[in-house]
């Protein structure tokens, strides 16, 4: 039996992108995040109220110059530790892809000289 996806929490991927940015930039806004990472505003605001929940990110208050309040989203060590895990998943998975495709183009070009080899 396989565990259902978690519905309140974003993909692996959205996570590592929202979690670079942030430890990266601190005190951006979710309409910068939304720009950033190509996603939409909604998505942006859920995915971060699931990392707070997740204990992953911190939301601290602060001013910012046009003198409102804004948010500042601080990494917990939990979060580090959870980018780093995700980042190493990434890489894995991009490495796997890398190998199947590097063996793909090898059958390919072998099939290629197979083929030049009776037309000549």
């Amino acid at each position: 039996m396989t565990d259902a996806p978690d519905t309140k929490y974003p993909d692996d991927e959205q996570a590592l992108r929202l979690l670079r940015i942030l430890g990266e930039t601190p005190q951006i806004s979710q309409r910068e995040i939304s720009q950033r990472s190509q996603v939409s505003l909604g998505a942006v605001n859920f995915c971060l109220r699931a990392l707070v929940d997740k204990g992953l990110v911190k939301m601290r208050n602060f001013r910012n110059s046009r003198n409102r309040q804004a948010y500042a989203y601080v990494l917990t060590p939990q979060g580090v530790s959870e980018k780093v895990r995700l980042t190493r998943l990434f890489l894995e998975r991009k490495l796997a892809e890398y190998e199947e495709l590097r063996t793909e183009l090898e059958a390919l070009e072998a099939q290629e000289q197979t083929h030049l080899g009776k037309e000549g």
